[in-house]
């Protein structure tokens, strides 16, 4: 059975840090494309970073780039995302979602088949 797991979310100030978790079970992740993706409340859901099954490419949405980091302990199955200099606009739920390769833009919510339940990210003073 799959499914991911995600952790490390809470409340943190302006230009704080986090780091999520996503702790895969049923299926190994290194063949598999990992994204996190995000939902503020009245928002649609937004990509925020894959890391490829292929050749471990990373990929991120242009407001977090340079501030987030994506990465694979495949020992672990598990996948990280560091997040830095964190801004009150990244608050919102996270989730992480895993899909066979297809082709497809990362980013693209329904092209991927399985969800965690999400963690909340709260960034404010």
């Amino acid at each position: 059975q799959v499914q991911l797991v995600e952790s490390g979310g809470g409340l943190v100030q302006p230009g704080g840090s986090l780091r999520l978790s996503c702790a895969a079970s049923g299926f190994t992740l290194d063949y598999y494309d990992i994204g996190w993706f995000r939902q503020a409340p009245g928002k649609e859901r937004e990509g925020v970073s894959c890391i490829s099954s292929r050749n471990g490419n990373t990929y991120y949405r242009d407001s977090v780039k340079g501030r987030f980091t994506i990465s694979r302990d495949n020992a672990k199955n598990t996948v990280f995302l560091q997040m830095n200099s964190l801004k009150p606009e990244d608050t919102a739920v996270y989730y992480c979602a895993t899909r066979r390769p297809d082709g497809s833009m990362w980013y693209i919510p329904r092209t991927y088949r399985y969800w965690g339940q999400g963690t909340q990210v709260t960034v404010s003073s």
